[in-house]
């Protein structure tokens, strides 16, 4: 297999601060693999044999209960790891990571995790930078499930998409990958009925546009009077 380009990931973050020869020594040990949309990457529990980057696409990461039920805790978008087990003490995935479109992604076998922080310390402060804001977002997110009425955290939710993954259109910011009313249910941990209702009293408002696993997001502003309680009712 030909040599990976160092081009592929010297303008991102996590990698700040390497020098080109470390890029090389770094790409050298990684794999390049496609997964076509809603292709499963890892599962929940499974051995932890290997970290990624995602090049290009977005991952759907999900836990599952023990009891069945389906959360989806975040998505991963371009230029960020996923899987990263080893960095929080761990020797099997937390959860699934499933490709939410198509997908690029960047493998390295998991034992090369302790090797690369020890010997790029530029790499290891931004792998810990990254899991440290993964647990800040964790932390808020526990605080809106436990505080926020269920329509401003799915306001909230839709804004973090847009942040995370907009894409400006004629009619507003879209979020720029395929999402249906139960994935933001799962996200929210609210019913796929509660979602459906909401979105359809935001279209009519203007708040929002829906369609077939799209979301448009019409009058930012005005979502966000909703995500921090502040519309007059």
């Amino acid at each position: 297999m030909p040599a990976l380009d160092r081009s592929l990931i010297q303008d991102l973050p996590l990698f700040a601060g390497l020098q080109p020869d470390d890029l090389d020594v770094i790409l050298k040990t990684a794999r390049s693999a496609r997964y076509p949309r809603e292709a499963t990457i890892f599962e929940q529990e499974a051995d932890a044999h290997s970290f990624h980057l995602l090049l290009n696409g977005h991952v759907r990461v999900v836990r599952t209960t023990p009891s069945g039920d389906q959360v989806i805790t975040r998505y991963i978008n371009e230029g960020e790891l996923f899987g990263i087990a080893p960095a929080i003490g761990r020797k099997s995935y937390p959860a699934s990571a499933v490709a939410a479109v198509d997908c690029v992604v960047l493998t390295w076998p998991t034992h090369l995790w302790a090797d690369f922080a020890a010997r790029f310390p530029a790499f290891a402060d931004n792998a810990s930078r990254t899991v440290g804001a993964r647990l800040q977002e964790t932390q808020a997110r526990v605080v809106e499930m436990a505080t926020q009425q269920v329509e401003q955290r799915v306001a909230q939710a839709l804004l973090r998409l847009t942040e995370q993954a907009g894409r400006p259109t004629e009619d507003g910011v879209e979020i720029d990958f395929p999402i249906t009313r139960q994935d933001i249910a799962e996200m929210t941990g609210t019913t796929l009925h509660t979602v459906s209702r909401l979105l359809s009293s935001w279209e009519e408002a203007g708040f929002v546009k829906s369609g077939r696993q799209k979301v448009t997001i019409v009058d930012q502003e005005g979502l966000r009077q909703i995500a921090e309680n502040r519309r007059q009712k």
